[in-house]
C-alpha cells in the first residue's frame, strides 16, 4: 500500500472522512497535519505550515500528499514544485475512487466523465505553465498547443456524453416499463457508508458486497420484492459526500436521477454518527436531494445502526435533525434485523396512501395484503 502524508481540517469528522477516503483510494496514512484553514491563495496552507510539510515528507518520503481540500491548478503546482512529490487534492482523491470502484459500462462512462471535467479544468494552466518553460511532469503535460489540447479534451467528453445519454434512455425505457406494469419504485439513498447496502441485503436477501469504506457501491442494483402480494422494486445507489463538486454530480446525473422518478427514497442515516458528524452528513444529503429535485414527502428517515445506541441518545440524535414530529421516521439495525418490520409497514401505508383506489378495489375484492420479501 503506498505512504500518504494527509493534510486535513483540525476537525474530528474531517480527519475521519479524510482518512477513509485514504483508505478507500488504497493509501495507509502515515502522517496527518492538521490546520485551521486550507486555501491560502500560493500553496492552500501558510509558508510555516509548509516548512513543516517539507521536513516532514524528507523524513517520512511518501508517495503522495493528499490535500483534503479543492485545489487550484496553480496551487497543485505550487505545492508539488516545492515538495517534489505528487499532489492529490480532495477532487482527484475521489475520482481514484471511483475509477477503482467501477464495475458496469455506465458507471465506468460516468468516472470517465468526471475526470476529463477534472482535467479540462486544469488544461489551461497545464499550458500555460508548458509555454512559461515549465515542467509541470506531475500534471502529465503532454506537447499539444492549447487549443489542440482544449478540443481534445471536448471531443472524448462528447463521446462519453452520447454513450451515456444512450444509456439514459434504455433507463427512461425501463421506467416506462416499470410504470406500465404498475411497479412501486423505491430506493435506497443517503451518505456514503450510512449502512445502504447492509439494508439492501436485509430487505431483499441479497449478498452484495459490504463495507466500511466510503463507495462501496457505484451502480445502481435493483431488486424485486413483495408488498401486499404486489411487486415492487427496490434499488441501491451510490453514496453521497459533502463538498462534492457539481460537475461529479452532474457526471452521475443518470444514476442519481433515479431518485426523482421514485415513489419513495429511503434515507439511511448512520445515528451512531457523532453529532457532528450527523448533522454534517443529514444537511448534505438533504442538499443534494433538494438539487436533484426530490419531494421531501417521498422520504422515509431510516435511523440506521441502532443497535449501537439506547433509546434517549436515539431520541436525542431526532431531536438534533428536527425529525422528532415526522411520522415518517424509523430507527433500525440493518446488521440484526431490528425495526426491519416497522419500516416495512410504512413503506406499505405509503403506497395504499398513493394508490388508494387500488388498494380499496383489492379490499372490496377480498385480497389479503401482506408485506414480505
Amino acid at each position: 500500500m503506498d505512504k500518504a502524508i494527509l493534510i486535513t481540517y483540525d476537525k474530528e469528522d474531517a480527519v475521519n472522512e479524510a482518512k477513509g477516503l485514504c483508505e478507500a483510494a488504497g493509501y495507509e496514512v502515515v502522517h496527518i497535519i492538521q490546520q485551521n484553514y486550507l486555501q491560502k491563495p500560493k500553496y492552500g496552507i501558510s509558508g510555516g505550515a509548509l516548512e513543516q510539510l517539507q521536513e516532514i515528507a524528507n523524513k517520512i518520503r511518501p508517495d503522495v500528499i493528499v490535500y483534503d481540500e479543492i485545489l487550484k491548478p496553480s496551487q497543485n503546482y505550487n505545492l508539488a514544485t516545492e515538495l517534489q512529490r505528487e499532489v492529490l487534492d480532495r477532487e482527484g482523491l475521489i475520482l481514484e475512487i471511483f475509477e477503482s470502484r467501477a464495475s458496469s459500462a455506465e458507471s465506468k462512462l460516468q468516472v470517465k466523465l468526471a475526470q476529463l471535467r477534472y482535467e479540462m479544468v486544469r488544461a489551461k494552466e497545464k499550458v500555460r505553465l508548458a509555454n512559461i518553460g515549465e515542467q509541470p511532469g506531475f500534471m502529465g503535460i503532454g506537447q499539444f498547443e492549447v487549443d489542440v489540447y482544449y478540443n481534445d479534451i471536448k471531443h472524448r467528453m462528447q463521446t462519453v456524453k452520447k454513450k451515456l445519454m444512450k444509456a439514459g434512455k434504455q433507463r427512461e425505457l425501463h421506467r416506462q416499463g416499470r410504470k406500465r406494469m404498475g411497479f412501486t419504485t423505491i430506493s435506497l439513498a443517503g451518505y456514503t457508508s450510512a449502512g445502504k447496502t447492509t439494508l439492501f441485503n436485509k430487505t431483499t436477501g441479497e449478498t452484495k458486497n459490504e463495507s466500511k469504506e466510503l463507495f462501496t457501491t457505484l451502480s445502481t442494483t435493483t431488486r424485486r420484492i413483495i408488498i401486499n402480494q404486489e411487486p415492487a422494486l427496490i434499488a441501491d445507489t451510490v453514496g453521497f459526500i459533502s463538498k462534492l463538486p457539481a460537475y461529479m454530480i452532474d457526471a452521475f446525473k443518470s444514476t442519481l436521477e433515479e431518485l426523482t422518478y421514485t415513489d419513495i427514497i429511503i434515507l439511511v442515516i448512520d445515528i451512531s454518527d457523532s453529532q457532528l458528524e450527523l448533522r454534517k452528513k443529514f444537511a448534505s444529503c438533504m442538499r443534494t436531494l433538494d438539487e436533484l429535485g426530490v419531494k421531501k414527502e417521498k422520504i422515509i428517515f431510516t435511523l440506521n445502526k441502532s443497535d449501537l445506541m439506547k433509546k434517549d441518545q436515539i431520541d436525542y440524535k431526532m431531536e438534533l435533525l428536527n425529525l422528532t414530529e415526522n411520522e415518517k421516521v424509523v430507527s433500525v439495525s440493518s446488521k440484526t434485523g431490528e425495526n426491519i418490520q416497522e419500516l416495512k409497514k410504512i413503506i406499505e401505508n405509503i403506497i395504499i396512501n398513493q394508490n388508494p383506489y387500488k388498494y380499496k378495489k383489492n379490499e372490496r375484492e377480498g385480497v389479503t395484503k401482506r408485506f414480505g420479501n
